[in-house]
């Protein structure tokens, strides 16, 4: 039997390369505030690949994507371990293109702080008179720069992906550059529009693209996860603070409160945490892990 190592590591996933494919395999381990948290959260892995993987089929009509399979019987013997079975997605084989294409719906986070300095998010002027955690009349398109682990994204304009874009790949900076902000744009309402109906606001999120051979955009990596976005519950939404959220917010609340823990979360919030992952990845899709 071929053994496999992988080829990249990020904070949470794992990626095998398999010849013409890829294996990414989203590990149990939780990041907050670019930081590896010492912790793991049992079963999140396979929460986030099987949230991914009802978003992919859910949204293929807008846009093609990199998963082939989440079945370990469509992958090479090594993966057929308990360890790889329901955290690991066999995908296509990219180029990636170097944008964290980032869509809000909702002020909140570092937006709702820019917006309180100067009335804007990411350069986009917005009404006057948003509470915090208010939706915004359409969603808005905020791009940033992928950085490495440890590095901080730089939030940039849409103006800047082009020129980051064309850096890459020239000739087709301005061409890519609209098909992400349009594909994302789309994506997200489609998705949030769907939430809304199972109970869910879909406050903001992160999407990945990337190249097929033929030159075509692809979307890539995890979608639409509570490690890529904020997800609050409709009952009890209340503009005006901050919203309860099934996503890693109730971690880096916790850590925030708790300076001291040097990153380190106590059973009842690895607990907590896996319960609130679960619990979205349910009312979402209708199942159960």
């Amino acid at each position: 039997m071929q053994e496999y190592s992988p080829v990249k590591e990020g904070k949470v996933r794992e990626i095998y390369d398999v010849g013409d494919a890829l294996i990414m395999v989203a590990t149990d381990r939780i990041s907050a505030f670019d930081v590896i948290l010492k912790n793991k959260v049992e079963k999140k892995g396979t929460v986030l690949t099987q949230m991914s993987k009802f978003w992919f089929d859910y949204t293929k009509d807008i846009v093609s994507n990199h998963m082939i399979s989440t079945d370990t019987a469509d992958m090479p013997e090594f993966f057929r371990k308990p360890e790889f079975t329901g955290n690991s997605m066999l995908c296509k084989k990219l180029t990636m293109l170097p944008i964290e294409c980032i869509v809000r719906g909702y002020i909140t986070g570092s937006g709702w702080n820019s917006y309180k300095e100067n009335g804007t998010v990411c350069g986009i002027k917005l009404p006057e008179g948003l509470k915090e955690c208010d939706k915004l009349p359409e969603p808005i398109y905020t791009p940033s720069t992928k950085a490495e682990i440890g590095d901080h994204d730089e939030n940039i304009d849409f103006e800047r992906s082009v020129e980051v874009l064309e850096r890459d790949f020239p000739g087709h900076g301005q061409e890519y550059a609209e098909k992400l902000r349009d594909y994302t744009i789309a994506l997200y309402k489609k998705c949030a529009d769907y939430a809304l109906t199972k109970g869910i606001i879909i406050a903001d999120t992160k999407f990945e693209f990337g190249l097929n051979e033929e030159g075509e955009v692809v979307l890539a990596d995890e979608m639409l996860t509570p490690d890529s976005s904020r997800f609050w519950p409709v009952e009890g939404y209340e503009p005006g603070k901050s919203q309860p959220s099934f996503d890693k917010q109730f971690v880096r609340d916790w850590l925030k409160a708790n300076p001291e823990s040097d990153y380190n979360l106590p059973a009842d919030v690895i607990d907590k945490t896996i319960a609130k992952y679960e619990e979205a990845y349910e009312l979402l899709t209708g199942k159960k892990l």
